[in-house]
C-alpha cells in the first residue's frame, strides 16, 4: 500500500478502466474512484470502459464524462499512452476489456487491479484483490481505507459505491455480503448516499419495453426441470427486437428462477450477433464457476458467473440440457 500510495502521489495522469457491458459495481466502483481522485486533486483523470453501459446508471454524476472505447478509440489510445497510472477495476484478465485490451498491455503507465474475481491473470504490477468480496466497490472503499484517505469519501463517492454493493449483492441478499459490508454502507450513507434514491434510480425506473419483455421471458421462455433443480431462459435477436431491447433490459433475468422453490442453478441465454451470451446463477450448495469454465469459455464467482458459445441459439440449449440432464 505504501507503494501504490507514493505512486498515486506522484502521478500526473490516471486513466481508471473496467470490463466489456459494464454493470452497476464496474460503473459504480470506477466512478467512485474517479471522484475520489478528483478529491485529492488529481485533475488528469479519465474512465474509459470498452462500450456502453445501460442507462439506469446514466444518475451517477459524471457517467456523462466516461469515454467508450468502441465509439472514442483514437482519443483513448492516447489516453492510455500518455497515463503514468492505469487502474484495472472488476476484471480479471486482460480478454475480459475487449478491443482495449491491447492498448492497455502495450501501454508504458504502472498498473494497478482492485478485483474479487477469481483466477486473477498476472498483467498488472500491483494487486488489491479479495476474492472473498462481495463487489469491487468494497473494494475500492478499502483502498481508500487503506491509504487512510475515508475523509475524502464524500457524496458523489459514497453514492457510487452504495451503487456498486447494491447491485453486486443482489441489493445485500447473497452470501457474501457481510457485517463489515453493512457497516461500509452504513458509512456510505452517513456520507451522503440517498440509499432510497438509489435504489430507485436502478430497480424502479423500467421502460414499457423492458416489462413486457420480462413478462414474455417468465411465461413463454422460461424451462423448469424441477426434478433436476434447474432452470433456464432463452432469448433469440428477434425475441429481443420485439420489445424493442436496449443494453441492460435483460438485467436480473436470470436470477428470477433461483425464486422458484427447489430451484438451484439458473441460466439465462442471449442470442448476439456473433455468439451466445449465458449467464448463470446458483445458490446454497451448487458452484457455477467451474461449470462455465468448463464447458461455456467463461468463469467468475461460484454463484454468479457468465460465458458464451459459438455454437447457434438451439445447439447451445441442446448442450446446456444434455450436461444437467446427467
Amino acid at each position: 500500500m505504501e507503494e501504490m500510495k507514493q505512486l498515486i502521489d506522484k502521478a500526473k495522469k490516471i486513466v481508471i478502466t473496467t470490463h466489456k457491458n459494464p454493470d452497476g459495481d464496474a460503473i459504480g466502483s470506477s466512478l467512485a474512484l474517479f471522484h475520489f481522485f478528483k478529491n485529492i486533486k488529481k485533475n488528469d483523470v479519465e474512465v474509459i470502459v470498452p462500450d456502453s453501459f445501460p442507462d439506469f446508471l446514466n444518475w451517477m454524476n459524471d457517467a456523462d464524462k466516461i469515454s467508450c472505447y468502441d465509439k472514442q478509440k483514437e482519443q483513448a489510445d492516447k489516453l492510455f499512452s500518455d497515463a503514468d497510472l492505469i487502474f484495472s477495476l472488476d476484471y480479471n484478465a486482460l480478454e475480459r476489456v475487449g478491443d482495449m485490451a491491447e492498448a492497455i498491455k502495450n501501454a508504458s503507465a504502472i498498473k494497478i487491479m482492485i478485483d474479487h474475481h477469481q483466477d486473477t491473470q498476472g498483467f498488472a504490477n500491483h494487486y488489491f484483490v479479495d476474492t472473498d468480496c462481495c463487489s469491487t466497490a468494497q473494494l475500492v472503499y478499502e483502498f481508500i481505507e487503506k491509504l487512510e484517505e475515508t475523509k475524502n469519501i464524500t457524496k458523489d463517492v459514497a453514492e457510487c459505491l452504495y451503487c456498486g454493493i447494491m447491485t453486486d449483492t443482489g441489493s445485500f441478499r447473497y452470501p457474501s455480503t457481510t457485517a463489515k459490508t453493512h457497516k461500509i454502507i452504513a458509512h456510505l450513507i452517513d456520507s451522503g448516499a440517498d440509499n432510497a434514491k438509489i435504489h430507485q434510480a436502478v430497480f424502479d425506473n423500467n421502460t414499457t419495453d423492458r416489462l413486457r419483455l420480462l413478462g414474455f421471458a417468465l411465461t413463454n421462455k422460461m424451462k423448469v426441470f424441477a426434478e433436476k433443480g434447474f432452470a433456464y431462459i432463452s432469448l433469440s435477436q428477434d425475441e429481443l427486437k420485439q420489445f424493442n431491447f436496449k443494453k441492460g433490459d435483460t438485467e436480473g433475468l436470470v436470477n428470477y428462477p433461483l425464486s422458484i422453490q427447489g430451484i438451484k442453478f439458473s441460466v439465462l441465454l442471449t442470442e448476439k450477433e456473433k455468439d451466445i451470451s449465458i449467464s448463470f446463477r446458483s445458490k446454497e450448495d451448487v458452484f457455477v464457476n467451474e461449470f462455465a469454465k468448463k464447458h461455456f469459455q467463461g468463469g467468475g464467482h461460484f454463484y454468479a458467473s457468465g460465458g458464451k458459445s459459438d455454437l447457434t441459439l438451439d445447439e447451445t440449449i441442446a448442450k446446456l440440457e444434455k450436461l444437467l440432464m446427467c
